[in-house]
């Protein structure tokens, strides 16, 4: 598998996977608080989403070294390479709270 691939494939799950440990923790912490464990969750995923990026993303400023290395000297391959890592950890955050949301609003149908 070439080496692009398997970063796509690692930001998006590194993503993924910081929206859901983060929200699975945050629900653990609110059953010890005495509060709502999946409105915890939920709320929490929406607001880490940007941070689920970042991480994913790791070096963020190497990621703005090949845009501008891109732009201001023609490799326009590496700004749709980063684009593309950009998009991945996007997507890996939104499927982390979408699924996070499923969760909540499966538990509203169970209580009924």
């Amino acid at each position: 598998m070439p080496a692009f691939i398997a970063n796509l494939i690692n930001n998006f799950f590194i993503a993924f996977g910081v929206v859901l440990g983060a929200s699975i923790f945050a629900g653990m912490g609110a059953v010890l608080t005495d509060h709502p464990p999946l409105k915890t969750m939920l709320d929490l995923a929406g607001r880490i989403k940007i941070w689920a990026m970042a991480v994913a993303l790791g070096d963020t400023f190497s990621s703005f070294a090949a845009i501008e290395k891109g732009i201001f000297q023609g490799e326009f391959k590496s700004i749709i390479k980063q684009a593309l890592f950009v998009l991945t950890a996007i997507f890996g955050a939104n499927t982390g709270y979408y699924f996070i949301k499923f969760i909540y609003r499966c538990s509203k149908i169970w209580q009924n």
